[in-house]
């Protein structure tokens, strides 16, 4: 249940003019229990991202703060295609790093280079299988992991109150009276020594005392 709780939290964007693909790709991810959201045309996509100038009003107004975890879109599509749309989700600074999946029933070479060079994450052949959402699951987790890659230059309270307890503990720290003490019993003995030296030196034996030769008697 732990698992399923945490791929509940994908939001996918699928793209196809086709409604039968659109319930096919819907069914495989809310498989993986992924919340999906299906539009048929690239230009609803970008009006569902807010890429778009003129939003309609079927969308809530906060409609583009809806997080997206990826965004799967056909080739082939009138209008728009799906390799214009990724161009234009790679272009914009907001959305660029969100994963895109292009699919088409065409298996054309130049076709899947040009998307993959343009950045697309995977380009599938239709009909997309379960294992082919599958192996997108790691992109999406990349959209969840990069929140908790922060600069390392922010400053928590933690790092600030670590920091200055460094800062305190390496400036010198004014002398307690326990140093006092022990510095005033340090020069103490060395000041009795000199005095009780100088009375030694005044009862010294080696001092030669007055001796009278001769006493007179009274």
């Amino acid at each position: 249940m732990g698992m399923a709780a945490a791929e509940a939290q994908f939001h996918v964007l699928a793209v196809d003019d086709s409604l039968i693909d659109r319930k096919l790709i819907e069914r495989l991810f809310r498989t993986s229990a992924c919340q999906v959201t299906t539009v048929d045309s690239g230009s609803k996509a970008l009006e569902f991202l807010g890429l778009h100038p003129n939003p309609p009003c079927v969308y809530p107004p906060n409609h583009q703060e809806v997080e997206v975890n990826l965004i799967i879109t056909d080739y082939c599509m009138p209008g728009m295609t799906g390799y214009d749309l990724l161009k234009k989700i790679k272009e914009s600074s907001s959305l660029r790093n969100i994963p895109v999946v292009i699919m088409s029933s065409e298996n054309v070479p130049s076709r899947i280079s040009r998307c993959l060079e343009e950045g697309a994450e995977e380009f599938f052949l239709k009909p997309v299988r379960l294992a082919d959402v599958n192996k997108l699951k790691p992109h999406m987790m990349k959209t969840k992991c990069k929140s908790f890659h922060e600069p390392d230059k922010i400053v928590t309270k933690e790092n600030q109150e670590s920091a200055e307890i460094e800062n305190v503990s390496s400036e010198p720290q004014p002398k307690t009276d326990t140093d006092t003490e022990q510095i005033l019993e340090i020069q103490q003995p060395q000041g009795n020594s000199n005095k009780r030296k100088s009375m030694e030196e005044g009862l010294s034996p080696k001092r030669t005392r007055p001796r009278y030769s001769s006493l007179t008697a009274v």
